[in-house]
C-alpha cells in the first residue's frame, strides 16, 4: 500500500473519532486523560510548588494590548479545559494483550490534527512491534478550543491582525491564534512545554503503578520525535527522571537544535511579530525577566533539573558545555533525521546542537534529500504527484528509524 493511500484510509478511520479501529494487524484506542499540571500555567492567582514547599504570587499583569483584541483568543490558560482533559491514542499490534515496550510520538508546533502522524505511527507499530503513543503537546491538536481552528474566524481574525501590525511577515489564518498568544505571553512557550513534560511523567507514572490497560508496569518507553517535539523528548531523555529513560532510545526527525538556532516564521508555525517577541523574551532577556518573575526562575533557574534542561535548550551559547556533557553521557541512546531543504531547523544547526562546538559528541545526523517538493512542514506530500518516490522516501526514513529504536 503506498504512503498516499495509507495516509487516506487512516485519516478517514481517525476522523469517525471512535473509542477504538481496527487497521492491517493493529488496533488503534483512545484513552482520556486529566493532567495534574494545569496549576503551573499563566492565568492564576498564586502558585505552589509542592515538591518545594514555596509559594508565588504572580508580579505582572495578565491583560495587555496584544492579547485583548480577541477575548476569546487571549483566555487565562489557567482555565482552558481542553487543555486539562483530553484524549490521546495508541496504536497497538494485533493479539497483543500488554506489551513492556512503547513508544511516544511527539508531533510539531502548532499541529491542530495527527494526520500526517498516522502513516508514521502505523509503520513504526509495524516495524517494531510496539504501542506507539500519539499523546498531544499543551495547547496543541485536541487540547485547544475548536475555536482556534475555525477557519472563518481565524482569517478575520488574521485580518485585523495584520491591520494592528502592518509589518507583520506569514500572519495567516493558521496561525494567528498561537501567534497572538505568544505575542502577547511568550513565556506560555516554557510553561506549555512543562506542563506537557509533567504530563508525560505523570502518565508513565500511573503505568510503573499498573494502571494501563494495554502497558505493563516494566514497559520501556521509547522517543520518536518530530520538530519542536524533539526539544520535548531532549528534556525527558536527558533529565531521567526517576531512570524512566534509561534505557530510551531516542529518534529524532527533522528536529533536534537549540532553540535560537530555530527559523520558525511560516504561515503554518508563527508569524514574524510572535517570532520576535518569543526572541526577545527567551533569548535576549530571559535573566532579566527572570528577576522579576520568581515563579518562572524557580522552575527554570532553580530545583527543578528538568527546567534546568530546558533552559539549557534555548540559547546555543548559554550553558553550552552543561548541555554537551548531558548529550554525550547519552549520545550513544540518541540520532538525528534531518533533511537538507528544511529551512526550518537546517541540518547543520542540528549537527551543532547534537555533535557540540567541538563536534566531539559521537550522535549519528543523517541528512536526506528527496527527489520530489518537500518542506519542513510536509516532508511527505499526500498527492497523487511523485507517490512513488514520496512512499519510497518515507519508508527509508521511518525503516531507518524503526531500525534504531529496535537496536541495542
Amino acid at each position: 500500500m503506498y504512503y498516499l493511500d495509507l495516509y487516506q484510509e487512516l485519516k478517514q478511520l481517525w476522523s469517525a473519532d471512535t473509542d477504538q479501529f481496527e487497521f492491517d494487524g493493529l488496533t488503534v484506542s483512545k484513552y482520556n486523560f486529566k493532567s495534574a499540571s494545569q496549576h503551573l500555567l499563566p492565568g492564576a492567582e498564586n502558585y505552589t510548588c509542592q515538591k518545594h514547599g514555596k509559594h508565588f504570587t504572580p508580579d505582572s499583569i495578565y491583560l495587555n494590548d496584544i492579547g485583548a483584541m480577541n477575548d476569546h483568543i487571549y483566555l487565562r490558560d489557567v482555565e482552558i479545559k481542553e487543555n486539562e482533559s483530553f484524549s490521546y491514542r495508541v496504536f497497538m499490534p494485533n493479539g497483543e494483550k500488554r506489551v513492556n515496550r512503547a513508544l511516544f510520538l511527539f508531533h510539531g508546533f502548532n499541529e491542530k490534527n495527527w494526520d500526517k502522524y498516522l502513516p508514521w505511527a502505523y509503520h513504526l507499530a509495524k516495524q517494531t512491534g510496539r504501542a506507539v503513543i500519539l499523546f498531544p503537546i499543551a495547547f496543541h491538536m485536541n487540547r485547544t478550543l475548536s475555536l482556534w481552528s475555525d477557519k472563518r474566524n481565524m482569517f478575520l481574525l488574521s485580518e485585523k491582525r495584520k491591520k494592528m501590525f502592518p509589518n507583520v511577515v506569514n500572519s495567516s489564518l493558521s496561525n494567528v491564534a498561537i501567534s497572538m498568544r505568544l505575542h502577547a505571553m511568550p513565556q506560555r512557550f516554557i510553561w506549555s512545554g512543562l506542563q506537557t513534560y509533567y504530563d508525560v511523567i505523570q502518565f508513565i507514572t500511573a503505568c510503573k503503578n499498573d494502571e494501563h490497560p494495554l502497558l505493563a508496569s516494566d514497559t520501556t518507553f521509547d522517543l520518536m520525535s518530530y520538530s519542536i517535539g524533539c526539544l520535548l523528548s531532549e528534556v525527558l531523555k536527558l533529565s531521567n527522571y526517576n531512570g524512566y529513560f534509561s534505557q530510551s532510545k531516542l529518534c529524532m526527525f527533522c528536529g533536534g537544535a537549540v532553540f535560537n538556532r530555530l527559523s520558525p516564521v511560516s504561515k503554518y508555525i508563527l508569524d514574524s511579530e510572535a517570532n520576535i517577541a518569543l526572541y526577545s523574551y527567551m533569548v535576549e532577556h530571559l535573566e532579566k525577566h527572570l528577576e522579576k518573575d520568581a515563579h518562572l526562575k524557580h522552575y527554570l533557574a532553580g530545583d527543578h533539573k528538568e527546567g534546568q534542561i530546558f533552559y539549557s535548550m534555548l540559547d546555543y551559547k548559554v550553558q553550552r558545555e552543561f548541555r554537551e556533557q548531558l548529550f554525550r553521557e547519552v549520545s550513544s541512546d540518541l540520532m538525528a533525521i534531518s533533511l537538507k531543504q528544511d529551512s526550518i531547523i537546517p541540518a547543520y544547526e542540528i549537527v551543532n546542537t547534537l555533535q557540540g562546538a567541538a563536534r566531539d559528541i559521537s550522535v549519528p545526523v543523517h541528512v536526506h534529500d528527496f527527489s520530489f517538493k518537500y518542506n519542513h512542514v510536509t516532508p511527505f506530500p499526500a498527492t497523487e504527484k511523485n507517490k512513488e518516490l514520496i512512499d519510497e522516501s518515507f519508508r527509508m526514513v521511518f525503516d531507518q528509524a524503526a531500525e534504531f529504536l529496535m537496536s541495542e
